[in-house]
């Protein structure tokens, strides 16, 4: 594991060990030169190679011939900050271990340990790499969507910016709530070459995987967004038993009328603007009126997932999801007024009703009274006939 090299007669040492540390001497003729070699071994958990929320655990080990100093030992993360140990054991000299914080995909990147020592003077600094593998998504995001329109859902992956050289798979999961059951809609592979492969599972609904997408994207496509679709949908990475996933919850919305259809002169409708799941405390609903009044406004209480408006008067109405003071999405609702012959005709009908059911009430009424008379007049029979009967009444022959 070691050479001479022959220009300047230097040793150079191979895969260097702790037990190669020691004094080495280079005699030459009458000239005699000793060196001390202090070797320091740094462990990183896990081979270097985390999840999100894992521990980064170093174990920094020193050997040499002479006696051990006392280590002062700084460490600086892939943005040059300094990181404090959670936790710093130091039984002996020789062995150093140090708990860090749970690490993040952001942390990806070479990190340095700095080992110091005034006695002997050691100002040293190792190198080491940090790869996090994870989502540039946040671990929890919500988009909203309006019915019948069109929506992607995409999860981007780090695997390339942070050169991951190991091979993971990996699945997208949805549910329509926490306690329904869960869907597979794809699961992929990603080969220790950086290849990924996407089989779709599920036709539970309709969507579709884009061909044109980057390749460290898992994306997925509504083309006609329903009310249904709404719902959490999970992406999960699997390495070595391990497991990270990112959330995207899908909130649609949609409105509607009652009753549906035109609106007669004098008559009311109400319209109905809703969200498939509650919404969070800085957002609401609100429904207006183009180019109306403060009058024609409408907006949902805390926590509300509906809202509604009355309406008696043809207009354009616009439902509006606000998240503190951003509009998200928004749809109209046209009411439309309608012709006249047709409130003609309302009015013809509800006429017509009502006569009806004046008539259908007096044949009734003329229904029962004669049932009555004649049930009286077959009572009135029967008490003859029985009464002829008792007295054995008979009609005597001429």
């Amino acid at each position: 594991r070691s050479e001479i090299i022959p220009n300047s007669k230097h040793l150079r040492v191979f895969n260097l060990k702790l037990s190669d540390a020691g004094i080495y001497t280079c005699e030459c003729d009458s000239h005699t030169v000793s060196i001390s070699l202090h070797v320091f071994q740094l462990t990183i958990s896990l081979d270097g190679h985390f999840l999100p929320n894992e521990v980064l655990h170093l174990t920094l080990v020193q050997n040499s011939s002479h006696p051990l100093p006392d280590l002062n030992i700084a460490l600086f993360d892939n943005n040059n900050k300094t990181v404090r140990p959670n936790r710093f054991q130091n039984k002996t000299r020789q062995k150093y271990i140090l708990d860090l914080k749970e690490v993040e995909a952001t942390d990806s990147g070479p990190w340095v340990c700095h080992v110091h020592s005034d006695s002997p003077l050691i100002n040293h600094n190792i190198t080491f790499d940090v790869k996090v593998l994870g989502f540039q998504n946040p671990e929890m995001e919500r988009k909203y969507a309006t019915v019948d329109s069109t929506v992607i859902l995409s999860w981007r992956l780090n695997f390339r910016k942070i050169t991951w050289k190991e091979a993971f798979t990996g699945q997208l999961n949805w549910k329509q709530q926490e306690s329904a059951t869960t869907h597979e809609l794809l699961d992929f592979n990603v080969t220790a070459r950086g290849e990924k492969h996407e089989t779709k599972k599920s036709s539970h609904f309709r969507f579709e995987i884009p061909e044109s997408k980057p390749e460290n994207t898992i994306e997925m496509k509504l083309p006609k967004v329903h009310f249904n679709h709404s719902g959490q949908y999970q992406c999960q990475l699997a390495y070595n038993r391990r497991y990270t996933q990112s959330k995207i919850e899908l909130v649609v919305m949609k409105v509607s009328a009652n009753p549906v259809g035109p609106l007669p002169r004098g008559a009311k409708m109400t319209l109905i603007c809703q969200v498939s799941s509650p919404l969070p405390p800085n957002a609401y609903l609100r429904w207006e009126r183009v180019n109306g009044t403060q009058m024609d406004v409408k907006m949902s209480k805390q926590n509300e997932a509906k809202v509604e408006v009355n309406v008696s008067a043809a207009g354009l109405w616009n439902c509006h999801l606000i998240e503190g003071n951003d509009t998200k999405i928004s749809l109209n609702y046209p009411v439309e007024e309608a012709p006249v012959w047709i409130s003609y005709v309302v009015i013809g009908a509800s006429i017509a009703g009502s006569v009806l059911v004046f008539g259908l009430a007096c044949l009734c009424i003329i229904s029962g009274i004669s049932w009555q008379r004649r049930r009286q007049r077959a009572k009135r029979m029967v008490q003859a006939r029985q009464y002829l009967l008792e007295n054995k009444t008979c009609q005597c022959q001429q």
